[in-house]
């Protein structure tokens, strides 16, 4: 974008145009407070909302800082111009019909874009805008936010879904709204470019994406930067977990590295959290607002129930989130103050002999918090408002106030049920500085993403992911394993020894140079094992001889090798090219069973010794390098060495490489060796 958003974001005067949609919104407009000036166009009515409409661009009374274009998309587009020549501020543009539809749609769209020049445009398909921090509303529908008091704080979100915006509106979790966007088709003013614009109003803490698709790698990753910068955690919600694999799969790494998988690693690499529903994005967004990120996965949890206790226990299974055991100096004063008939442990039961005890309630928080842990969760779910007193439950609260305030620990109250803390409730706790949560599996959720963002945030910034040339009209070329394993050679990856042939006798020849045990293998098929196109574990000439006739009859070469002696561990090293984020590397647990364990950890371009090794340690078969019931140590130095020797491949021919699978990469406990070896190219190579 060339020019500021600023003005479409807070205006002082907004022009609508349309029949029904824009009277909404300018009745929404008004609803929510809107001081400045409304223009309604109308070619035919003189008044919309009591307010004089105008028929033209050209007859406004002065130049807007906003435009609503609710119109049909061929005069969305003749608007769009005219609001470009007289230098408005922006415009957002309700109608559908363009990019997603049909060929007509989508030249209108480019038309849409060509219309605009430098003014931007959200949308089109969208519903717009919502600013609770100043009272603007360029919205045609209704909305579940208000208007937040002077000098409150809010999170912003923005959704490609105008119905998801709606939904997040209607919110009741007490979760403080500054801004809801929709980006619509993003024809020109994209999701990053929305969101580097609400980054910049020092009124906003947290930001919330809902993505559909990435609009722009560099934007975004634009905007994790001035995220980081300011302050400011951004949480996602990044629909397509269900989407299928790559389905014309090459390698073996292209099929475990779907679509899903890079954005997951995308994220994760530039510090931006990723939720799977709507109420965890809710909820981190409200722990975020409160709290900021979390220096560590390390929790505490206080109750007065063991089954709380024991919920919230299980629910962290499996999770990074951990409730660390407590040293028995941090036991004694929880002791102290709750005394020998409580057992104390994290989770604490702190059992009901402190209930509504003002003084014992602070002590024992007081005690628990002051042990370091990164979040201090108190389980406390309300009692209804309309049937019960909840009058101790205050009690417990103010304890927490005061001992959050003693410790200058973060703390948050969780209710296990969504229904057991109202919007009230949960409001007051905010301003009291605790944040309320609703729901142990969300609250966890909530909690293991502020504490992904504060990991990502304490080491060295994000290097940006590599981006390579389109290739899909070139002609692509598959090498064989001879000329592949010869490629990565001169890039330091070491091979078994091996040579091409095509005589079955002169494969038993070269045995007498390679060495027992022999590997022969068909060139030219990709998936050996599958079409019974290898050999393995040869020992004598005549064995030899007759294998290679047998797979003589599937090709026209064969690759005689030596096998690699003592394995420790099989590897999977891959490589395939994202649209998007450029070059992306599989490490797996390799061997012909890979699909089926799918072990696998994926990296986005370029990765530097630490990445590689820490990636390497998170695969299940990891215990290898450490050595495993009594085996040898696999070389893990080794492994490492050769994967940064394979990226340096990748990288001299990102602007031409498609598929690399290296499968297995067979680790010893003294090196790594590329075994078997496939690459597609995207044009011939001469070397």
């Amino acid at each position: 974008m060339t020019r500021s958003l600023a003005a479409l974001l807070n205006p002082k005067s907004i022009a609508v145009f349309g029949g029904r949609e824009a009277e909404a919104v300018a009745t929404q407009a008004l609803a929510l407070g809107f001081k400045g000036k409304i223009w309604p166009v109308h070619p035919a009515k003189k008044q919309i909302c009591g307010l004089k409409a105008y028929r033209s661009v050209e007859e406004l009374p002065g130049i807007p800082d906003a435009a609503y274009v609710a119109v049909n998309r061929q005069r969305t587009v003749e608007i769009v111009k005219a609001l470009a020549g007289v230098g408005a501020g922006g415009a957002i543009c309700y109608a559908s019909g363009f990019g997603e539809t049909d060929e007509t749609g989508q030249n209108l769209q480019q038309a849409l874009v060509e219309a605009a020049g430098d003014m931007p445009v959200v949308g089109p398909n969208c519903y717009g805008l919502l600013n609770y921090l100043d009272g603007i509303a360029l919205w045609p529908d209704q909305h579940g936010g208000v208007k937040l008091e002077d000098g409150q704080k809010g999170v912003a979100i923005i959704a490609q879904s105008s119905n998801i915006a709606v939904n997040l509106t209607m919110q009741q979790r007490a979760l403080p709204l500054a801004y809801v966007l929709t980006a619509g088709n993003q024809a020109q003013t994209g999701l990053s470019d929305l969101a580097l614009g609400l980054l910049d109003d020092p009124r906003v803490t947290a930001l919330g994406l809902h993505i559909e698709g990435f609009d722009s790698i560099e934007g975004i990753e634009a905007v994790a930067k001035k995220a980081r910068a300011l302050n400011k955690p951004v949480v996602a919600m990044k629909i397509g977990r269900s989407e299928q694999a790559q389905k014309a799969a090459f390698t073996h790494t292209a099929s475990l590295s779907g679509k899903d998988e890079v954005a997951d690693a995308f994220l994760k690499r530039i510090g931006i959290a990723r939720v799977h529903s709507l109420p965890s994005l809710l909820e981190t967004l409200k722990l975020l607002h409160v709290c900021g990120p979390l220096e560590g996965y390390s929790l505490s949890s206080m109750s007065c129930s063991g089954g709380e206790a024991g919920l919230i226990a299980d629910a962290s299974a499996g999770r990074k989130v951990y409730f660390r055991e407590m040293s028995r100096e941090e036991k004694l004063p929880v002791e102290h103050a709750l005394g020998p008939m409580v057992t104390v442990a994290n989770p604490l039961d702190y059992h009901t002999y402190i209930w509504a005890d003002r003084a014992g309630l602070e002590t024992t928080f007081t005690a628990m918090m002051s042990a370091g842990f990164d979040l201090n969760c108190l389980i406390l779910d309300f009692p209804r408002s309309d049937r019960c007193s909840g009058d101790d439950w205050q009690v417990t609260l103010d304890a927490l106030e005061a001992a959050s305030a003693k410790t200058a620990a973060k703390s948050c109250v969780i209710a296990t049920l969504h229904e057991n803390i109202s919007e009230a409730q949960a409001d007051a706790l905010i301003k009291r500085g605790i944040a309320p949560l609703s729901g142990i599996g969300e609250a966890l959720d909530a909690i293991e993403a502020a504490a992904q963002i504060g990991e990502a945030w304490q080491s060295v910034e994000f290097t940006p992911v590599t981006h390579c040339l389109p290739v899909d009209d070139l002609p692509q070329q598959v090498l064989d394993e001879d000329h592949g394993k010869n490629l990565l050679s001169r890039y330091g990856v070491t091979i078994p020894q091996g040579k091409r042939v095509s005589d079955p006798q002169e494969a038993a020849e070269l045995t007498e140079t390679i060495g027992y045990p022999i590997v022969l293998k068909a060139l030219g098929i990709a998936h050996k094992s599958e079409q019974n196109a290898v050999r393995l574990n040869l020992h004598n000439q005549q064995v030899v001889e007759d294998a290679a006739r047998e797979l003589r009859l599937l090709v026209d070469h064969i690759y005689v090798e030596a096998m690699v002696q003592n394995p420790v561990m099989e590897l999977l090293v891959g490589l395939v090219r994202d649209p998007q984020t450029g070059l992306v590397m599989t490490l797996a647990t390799g061997g012909t069973m890979v699909e089926v364990f799918r072990d696998s950890q994926i990296l986005l371009l370029p990765i530097n010794w630490h990445d590689a090794e820490r990636a390497l340690r998170k695969l299940k078969s990891a215990v290898f390098f450490d050595g495993f019931r009594g085996r040898p140590k696999a070389d893990i130095n080794a492994a490492v060495e050769t994967i940064l020797n394979i990226q340096s491949f990748a990288l001299d021919h990102c602007d031409r490489l498609i598929e690399l699978d290296v499968n297995p990469l067979i680790v010893t406990d003294k090196a790594a060796i590329a075994a078997d070896v496939l690459i597609r190219l995207g044009r011939n190579m001469n070397e």
